[in-house]
């Protein structure tokens, strides 16, 4: 089954992907072109994917680990709907799904 993911970009464009069930978060925004470094390569040891997922969306992501919320800690602009997108693996019941990028996101790899 598909996915959409919607991302809304620091000045306010969106931005429409389609993933299959199982897909990680991360590479989905990669491909689409979204500036998320995921410096780690999505080992947590870092905030370098942190997305703010949209109040309506986010009690329906599972919990996050005590090791995410400590690189949470670490990320700028983090907020009460923050996740790192490295953990967020998608499925059905996230069609539809709505993150925004921080306006602090750079993707050093693609300067």
């Amino acid at each position: 089954m598909s996915v959409t993911v919607h991302f809304i970009t620091p000045d306010g464009a969106s931005a429409q992907a389609e993933a299959r069930e199982g897909d990680n978060l991360l590479r989905v925004a990669q491909a689409a072109g979204m500036p998320l470094e995921g410096t780690c390569e999505g080992q947590m040891a870092c905030s370098t994917c942190h997305v703010i997922v949209t109040p309506e969306w986010f009690d329906r992501l599972a919990e996050p680990s005590e090791e995410e919320e400590d690189m949470l800690d670490l990320a700028t602009g983090a907020g009460p709907t923050s996740r790192l997108a490295c953990q967020i693996d998608l499925e059905a019941r996230l069609d539809g799904l709505t993150v925004n990028i921080p306006a602090e996101s750079r993707d050093m790899q693609n300067i």
